[in-house]
């Protein structure tokens, strides 16, 4: 299992993970959803409680990882394939452009 804190504006939002099966899910912080009832990470994922699951990386998330020959750069920099979507928005995105940056949580061991 990977998971990303999800910061919009550098203040927690929510957490997104990807399980062992492949499956993601976004959940939105509660200390979030009761200061910022409105204030949505993207159109389709409206603030609630309720998890939101995909079988693919959400479509906005993928979004946030670089394409072109920036993407070949991640890809070879950090060894990781490019198919691999999540490694690489928890790689790539701590920093991106915008108000929303992801970082990863490592897993203790």
């Amino acid at each position: 299992m990977r998971q990303g804190i999800v910061k919009y504006n550098n203040e927690l939002a929510g957490v997104l993970t990807e399980d062992d099966n492949g499956e993601y899910r976004f959940v939105y912080d509660e200390a979030y959803i009761k200061k910022h009832p409105n204030q949505f990470i993207t159109f389709n994922m409206p603030v609630t409680n309720r998890p939101y699951r995909s079988k693919r990386l959400f479509p906005f998330f993928d979004g946030l990882i670089p394409e072109g020959w920036l993407l070949n750069i991640a890809a070879e920099s950090w060894k990781i394939n490019k198919n691999d979507r999540m490694g690489l928005l928890l790689a790539c995105c701590q920093n991106a452009i915008g108000a929303v940056s992801i970082h990863p949580i490592l897993e203790k061991r």
